[in-house]
C-alpha cells in the first residue's frame, strides 16, 4: 500500500465514525456548523482524492479511474452505489436514506482533451501530455461527494430525515452524462438538485446557459490515386471542406450571440489516396434551445448539399447529445447565496495570490489583454445575486437539461487567476494545488448547508417548487435524440 493509499485508509477511518453525530443539537445553526467542521477536519482526504482525479485527466466516458475513487470514497461511507448506470460504465448515482425530501448533488470527473499542465504557475507540459482538468472537474466531484458524505452523517445521527443522492455524471464537456442519465429516469423524482463549478468568481448562478446540439457528420467518397487517377475518386474531405466553407457563411445571417465551431475528426490517410472517408464534428449552440435546433437543421442541409456538390454520400448524422438552456430558480439562489456568504469566502495565503497572479502574467492573450490589470489575483469577495434572471448566456451545460424537470440550484467558487479564461492551462495548474483544494472545501461547505435548509424547512422546498413550475409551464419540451438511442461509448 502507497503511503497515499495509507493516509487515506486513516481518513476513511475518520469518515465513517458517526457515532459522535449523535448529540448534534437540533437546530440548522449549529448543523451547518458541524458540516463545516466534518469538511475541514477531512480536508486532506479530499485535497488527496482531488489530487489523484487530477492526475488522471481521463477526458469523458473514459473516467474510469477517476469515478471509482469517488465510488469508493462514497461506499466506504455508507452510501449504496449503482454503477454503470444509463449505459455509461464511469456514470453511478450513490444514495444514503430513505424518505423526502430527496436531494441530489452532481458532481463531474471528466478532463478536456488538448490542455495539459503541470502545478506550475508557468506554461508546461505535465505528466498527461493529452489532457488537463482545464474546467476544474476533479475538484467539482470531490467537493460535491465530500457535500454528500457530510450530509449523510446526519441523516445517520437521525438530526435529519430523508434521502441524499450523489450523481456521478461522466462527459459534461460533451454533453452527455446527465442528458443520458436523465433520459434513464434519474433526476426527475428528486426534489431538489444542487450543483456548484469552479470559476475566477464567486457567485451564486441566477442565470442560463447556452443550449448545444452536438453532432457529427459522417461523409463517404471512393478512393483513387490522387495523381494517376483522380477522375476516379471522389472525396469525402472535399464534402467536409465545402460544408466548412458553407457554414462559414451560415454564421453571418444567424443571432450574434449563436456560435457554431467544428473540429475534423477524420481526413484521410494519406495524400495521394483520394479521402473515401471523412469526419466533422460540430457544435450549434444558442441561447435557446429552439434556436439552437433550427441552427443545427440549417447545418445539416449544408452537409446535404456539400454531399451533392461532392458527388459523395451523407453517410451517417449522429446526434451526440444536446444541451438545453438553464431554467433559474430564484428561491434555490437565494439560499445558496445565504449559505456562501455565513459560510465565507475562499481565504488566499500570499504565496497562492503570488501563484495566480504569475497565471495572469504567463497567459498569453490573443488581443494583448492584462489579466493583472484589475489588481486581483484571487476573487475575495462575494459578487451580488442579480435581481433579474441572466438569460445572457457564454457557456453550455448538461445541467440544463434537468433544470427543465426539477428545481436546479447552482454557484461557482473562485478557483482561477481573476479574469482568466475556462478552458485555458492556468485552470488546470490552479485545480492541482491548495488553490483548488480550497474552493472545493468552500464548495462542500455550501452545498451541505443549503442542503440542511432543504431538509429543515419545507416552505423552501416548497417554494422552489412553485418557482420551478411557474418558469417551466410555458415552455415546451423537445428534443434532437432520436428516440431510444443509447449513450455513446466514446467521445473521440
Amino acid at each position: 500500500m502507497t503511503k497515499l493509499n495509507q493516509g487515506l485508509g486513516v481518513f476513511l477511518g475518520v469518515l465513517l465514525t458517526t457515532a459522535s453525530w449523535a448529540a448534534l443539537a437540533a437546530d440548522t445553526a449549529q448543523m451547518k456548523k458541524d458540516v463545516a467542521t466534518w469538511v475541514d477536519g477531512n480536508t486532506k482526504t479530499l485535497e488527496a482524492v482531488n489530487r489523484k482525479i487530477w492526475t488522471y485527466a481521463e477526458v469523458g466516458l473514459e473516467e474510469h479511474k477517476s469515478s471509482k475513487e469517488l465510488q469508493d470514497l462514497l461506499k466506504a461511507n455508507g452510501f449504496t452505489v449503482k454503477a454503470g448506470v444509463a449505459g455509461m460504465p464511469t456514470a453511478f448515482m450513490a444514495t444514503y436514506g430513505e424518505g423526502g425530501p430527496v436531494i441530489g448533488i452532481l458532481a463531474e470527473f471528466d478532463a478536456l482533451l488538448g490542455v495539459s499542465q503541470s502545478d506550475s504557475p508557468s506554461p508546461k507540459v505535465g505528466a498527461n501530455p493529452e489532457s488537463g482538468h482545464a474546467c476544474g472537474h476533479s475538484i467539482f466531484g470531490v467537493a460535491s461527494t465530500g457535500a454528500a458524505i457530510a450530509v449523510k452523517q446526519l441523516i445517520a445521527s437521525g438530526a435529519i430525515k430523508g434521502t441524499i443522492k450523489l450523481y456521478g455524471t461522466p462527459a459534461e464537456e460533451t454533453g452527455i452524462g446527465k442528458v443520458y442519465m436523465l433520459r434513464d429516469g434519474m433526476f426527475k423524482n428528486d426534489d431538489v438538485i444542487l450543483h456548484w463549478h469552479a470559476g475566477d468568481k464567486n457567485e451564486v448562478g441566477y442565470k442560463s446557459s447556452k443550449a448545444l446540439i452536438n453532432a457529427k457528420f459522417h461523409f463517404k467518397g471512393v478512393a483513387a490515386h490522387a495523381s494517376a487517377a483522380p477522375a476516379s475518386g471522389r472525396s469525402a474531405l472535399d464534402a467536409v471542406e465545402l460544408m466548412s466553407v458553407g457554414v462559414q457563411y451560415m454564421r453571418e445571417h444567424i443571432k450574434q450571440e449563436a456560435r457554431i465551431h467544428s473540429v475534423i475528426t477524420k481526413g484521410g490517410g494519406q495524400p495521394n489516396v483520394v479521402p473515401q472517408e471523412a469526419e466533422a464534428w460540430y457544435y450549434v449552440r444558442a441561447n435557446s434551445f429552439d434556436d439552437a435546433f433550427s441552427y443545427y437543421n440549417w447545418v445539416r442541409e449544408i452537409a446535404e448539399s456539400a454531399a451533392k456538390m461532392t458527388k459523395t454520400e451523407l453517410d451517417a448524422v449522429t446526434v451526440q447529445s444536446e444541451s438545453h438552456d438553464m431554467l433559474g430558480n430564484r428561491p434555490l439562489a437565494e439560499a445558496l447565496h445565504k449559505n456562501f456568504a455565513a459560510m465565507g469566502m475562499p481565504q488566499w495565503t500570499q504565496a497562492e495570490m503570488a501563484f495566480a497572479n504569475t497565471t495572469q502574467r504567463e497567459f498569453k492573450d490573443p488581443f494583448g489583454s492584462d489579466f493583472t490589470k484589475a489588481g486581483i489575483s484571487l476573487s475575495t469577495k462575494l459578487e451580488p445575486l442579480v435581481d433579474k434572471f441572466d438569460n445572457t448566456a457564454t457557456a453550455s451545460t448538461d445541467v440544463g437539461d434537468i433544470s427543465w424537470f426539477v428545481p436546479v440550484g447552482g454557484f461557482q467558487v473562485a478557483s482561477v487567476g481573476y479574469g482568466l479564461p475556462m478552458h485555458s492551462w492556468p485552470v488546470v495548474a490552479a485545480t492541482g494545488t491548495s488553490i483548488g483544494t480550497k474552493a472545493l472545501v468552500t464548495a462542500s461547505k455550501v452545498l451541505a448547508a443549503t442542503a440542511i435548509d432543504l431538509y429543515t424547512d419545507a416552505a423552501l422546498v416548497a417554494a422552489a417548487k412553485a418557482d420551478f413550475k411557474k418558469v417551466r409551464e410555458p415552455l415546451t419540451w423537445h428534443t434532437a435524440i432520436p428516440d431510444g438511442q443509447k449513450a455513446p461509448l466514446g467521445v473521440r
